[in-house]
């Protein structure tokens, strides 16, 4: 007796034994649930490219920088009733800036000096010609309320236009208007205010993340501001943004995963008609689940966007594998009228125990093939589904056979009649469909071939052509669709505004997006300091990046901060040293750089520190240029006018690497579409060799193993074109589809396959083989693949865009794999069995195929 064999019996036999063993096993691996943490950030895709130690270094060495603060933006919009930079507007923003400072949650990340706006140097340089400068500097909200209200209407307006006029205004005051603002106009459509905020040490923010407590104070201004203005103005921050990336995958879960189990109950219901195998059924997808969730929390792993896929996959699959068990032993039991459910479900495992292994096998290598990418949350992706589906053989082929066991053999002791029809046979318009690749195999094999080879060609073409994006605002929700607002609690998702939100910050006032030129070597040359003139004219020429409404480009570094320093300083000593090391007057020093770093860092060490690294022993070892992109500008464009700046360093000892996260998202964009070549290399190579092998050792033929595999190879090819057609890219979560395409669609082909070789074995010839695969095995097939594709179909209903198109592209994946495996896979193993298959099965029929002629009787 063979090893398959003896476990076969173990469970038919001993099948209270087996129930046993597997809910102790699920009590261990539940105790790994409710240790999964949860992700929403993108930085968790890093793979420490060059770009990404480069912004290492950055966070570590510039003190002042945003690895320690970040900061939440207050747009007021303009309406009929209230111009922007009226005098009402800016007392209501000092009034504002006073409900901030009260209540308790915003007021806990606030620093020194938190809060600026138009407001606050309004009312500051009124004060200073009034009483002085440091009056001024020491004007509480209260005192700069007072000074804004007691302005007259001309006083107030002659101020505006002198701080935001393009001769004299500071270039600080111009980021607090839009980009279409006038130079010294008294109106503007809309404004800025600021709001500085300590990020908790050890903690960081960044692309869709930020610690708890930034999280909480955005939400909390974010409510006051709405208390106080309705829709007329809202914050925007990193906080406001991972409140909604995180809002948005835990409302799409609560969505999607009732609304697969819906749907997997209904076709359930169609499939088996019988309330006690979808209850069974059911009871499986929850262990799977509390094994798959179990693992990710003993094993550390983090659920992320990527992860949503996961639970809906595994409710497919696990429906996939039970209805091939129990339809099999529905049929197992049509076939022997005297066989107990105990008797007949040992052949019916045995008949669909192979398939599912090897099923199992080639989805487990479809995702493990992820492991050659470097994004970690793609390895992990890859390890967790792989895990799930192991699990889901492991439920399905034991417990739910002991199960059904069990649990037909107590109805049946009590007068139940547990004998059913398997879906799919028995006539009717689902056995004439299926009937179809029979019938296309017997007329033209040769044609159906060509046919699938020409769209193979065209979604080669629409492969080509589709496009790669990796950014955080492909996961921010739009607000979702009035309909799901009727749902009950807790399923009803909440507003996301976010989305809308950025539009208009990147419209208005360019998008707080920005790249980093790390500069390192000897960075205290003057050749070092012309070279960085020299970026900085570049940054000016270019439409990549953001300018202000007095056409100076939006830029931090070294020299722009020394220059803005000794202007507003004209009296002080930097300014003093400064001037006398610009022996050319081109306000760029060209001598005794080192000394005036030195008085830099003594006038003011916290701006200094924000654009230099100085060591302890007070070398100059690195400094950063930061500029930020253009509202219109593309990331692409933005990033290669990043590299540009960077090639003006290195020619005399200074050399510059470019980086933010601009520059490192779109290096991981380019890994992204790589890592989508590379799973597909793999996993083809993968899936084939060991199909090759494993039929050339079960069926005697290594080119059969080929023949099951390239349908479905060709429908990655169709799957791609319908995503150009469909003006669907590549990102995190559909960036997966070409390994889950070969890894879930090869389970319809094998499954096929081996219906067909079963029955050429019982010495039936080719079309009645063919016919048994097609309506038997086929009519599971077609369970299958209809709750698969609704269970991903309902990721349509995510409030995650790339999830929404994830669902809809992986069920039409499925729809491809399902009608490759009954109309095109027949005409293959037809050719196959002519030319290197088993002679005879042709025997009762041979010229059919041959001539392509079908007889009354083949009908």
């Amino acid at each position: 007796m063979s090893a398959i064999d003896r476990f076969v019996d173990i469970i038919t036999n001993r099948s209270k034994t087996v129930i046993l063993v597997i809910l102790l096993l699920t009590a261990v691996m539940g105790g790994g649930v409710m240790q999964v943490s949860q992700e929403s950030s993108l930085n968790q895709f890093g793979f420490g490219s060059n770009a990404e130690e480069a912004q290492d270094y950055v966070n570590e060495n510039f003190k002042a920088t945003d690895a320690n603060s970040t900061s939440a933006q207050v747009i007021f919009r303009g309406s009929e009733d209230r111009d922007a930079l009226s005098q009402e507007a800016l007392i209501q923003e000092i009034e504002l800036q006073q409900a901030f400072l009260e209540d308790e949650t915003v007021n806990s990340t606030l620093g020194e000096n938190p809060l600026s706006g138009l407001s606050n140097a309004v009312a500051k340089t009124v004060i200073t010609q009034n009483q002085g400068r440091a009056a001024a500097q020491s004007a509480t909200l209260e005192e700069q309320r007072a000074t804004l209200a007691e302005m007259d209407g001309a006083t107030y307006n002659e101020t505006i236009a002198t701080l935001l006029s393009k001769s004299s205004g500071e270039n600080a005051l111009f980021a607090f208007v839009p980009n279409g603002y006038d130079p010294g106009s008294t109106t503007a459509e809309a404004r800025m205010m600021l709001v500085s905020q300590e990020v908790p040490p050890g903690e960081s923010t960044g692309q869709g993340a930020a610690p708890e407590a930034i999280v909480d104070a955005q939400v909390a201004m974010n409510d006051i501001v709405d208390e106080r203005y309705g829709g007329e103005a809202f914050t925007f921050g990193a906080g406001v943004v991972s409140d909604e990336l995180s809002g948005s995958m835990n409302d799409s879960l609560m969505i999607v995963m009732p609304l697969a189990l819906l749907f997997v109950v209904v076709v359930l219901t169609i499939a088996y008609r019988d309330l006690f195998d979808i209850l069974l059924g059911v009871v499986g997808i929850a262990l799977v689940l509390i094994w798959t969730f179990g693992f990710m929390g003993w094993s550390g792993i983090t659920f992320s966007q990527l992860m949503i896929t996961v639970p809906v996959l595994l409710i497919g699959l696990s429906i996939d594998y039970a209805i091939h068990v129990l339809m099999r032993h529905r049929e197992q039991r049509e076939e022997d009228d005297n066989g107990g459910a105990r008797e007949t479900m040992r052949p019916a495992l045995l008949g669909v125990g192979g398939a599912l292994v090897w099923v199992t096998i080639t989805a487990v290598i479809g995702f493990l093939s992820n492991l050659t990418s470097p994004l970690p949350p793609l390895q992990h992706f890859g390890i967790v589904s792989a895990f799930g589906i192991a699990a889901t053989l492991l439920i399905y082929g034991t417990f739910v056979p002991a199960v059904k066991i069990e649990l037909d053999e107590f109805l049946e002791g009590r007068g139940w009649d547990r004998k059913k029809r398997a879906f799919g046979t028995g006539g009717g318009a689902f056995s004439t469909f299926l009937t179809g690749g029979k019938t296309f195999a017997k007329r033209a094999p040769w044609a159906v071939v060509a046919i699938a080879l020409l769209l193979t060609l065209g979604g080669v073409y629409g492969a080509t052509q589709i496009d790669t994006s990796f950014q955080t605002e492909d996961f921010i929700a739009e607000d979702p669709p009035g309909y799901l607002d009727n749902l009950p609690e807790p399923f009803a998702p909440g507003d996301y505004q976010i989305k809308s939100q950025l539009d208009y910050v990147g419209q208005h006032f360019g998008q707080d997006q920005s790249s980093t030129i790390l500069i390192r070597g000897n960075v205290s040359s003057p050749e070092a300091f012309e070279e960085m003139a020299a970026a900085e004219q570049k940054a000016a020429e270019s439409d990549a990046f953001n300018t202000f409404a007095n056409g100076q480009v939006e830029l931090r570094s070294p020299l722009r901060g020394m220059q803005t320093f000794a202007a507003e300083n004209p009296d002080s000593s930097f300014n003093a040293t400064f001037s006398a090391a610009d022996t050319d007057g081109d306000n760029v020093p060209d001598q005794n750089i080192k000394s005036v770093y030195d008085a830099y860092f003594e006038a003011t060490p916290a701006q200094a520190s924000s654009t230099i690294y100085r060591t302890d022993d007070g070398n100059y070892e690195a400094a950063q240029m930061i500029v930020t992109k253009a509202g219109p500008a593309t990331r692409s464009a933005t990033t290669s006018a990043s590299y540009d700046l960077a090639d003006s360093f290195g020619e005399t000892g200074a050399t510059a690497t470019a980086t933010g996260d601009i520059v490192v998202f779109s290096v991981i964009e380019e890994e992204l579409l790589d890592t989508v070549i590379q799973t597909l290399i793999v996993t083809i190579v993968a899936v084939i060799a060991f199909l090759m092998v494993a039929y050339w050792y079960v069926h005697d033929s290594a080119i059969l193993g080929a023949v099951t595999l390239t349908p479905i190879v060709l429908s990655v090819a169709w799957i791609l074109g319908t995503m150009w057609l469909m003006d669907i890219g590549f990102n995190i979560i559909t960036g997966t589809i070409t390994s889950l395409t070969i890894g879930l669609g090869v389970a319809y082909n094998i499954h096929v396959t081996e219906r067909y070789m079963l029955e050429l074995g019982r010495d039936k010839d080719v079309w009645d083989a063919i016919g048994d695969a097609v309506t038997g095995t086929g009519g599971a097939l077609l369970g299958s693949a209809g709750t698969t594709v609704g269970g991903f179909g309902v990721l349509a209903f995510a409030i995650v865009p790339p999830i929404q198109q994830f669902g809809i592209i992986t069920g039409i994946t499925i729809i491809y794999a399902f009608l490759g495996s009954v109309f095109l896979l027949p005409s293959f193993l037809v050719i196959w069995t002519k030319y290197l298959g088993p002679s005879e099965a042709f025997e009762e029929d041979a010229a059919a195929p041959a001539t392509g002629e079908v007889t009354a009787a083949d009908e």
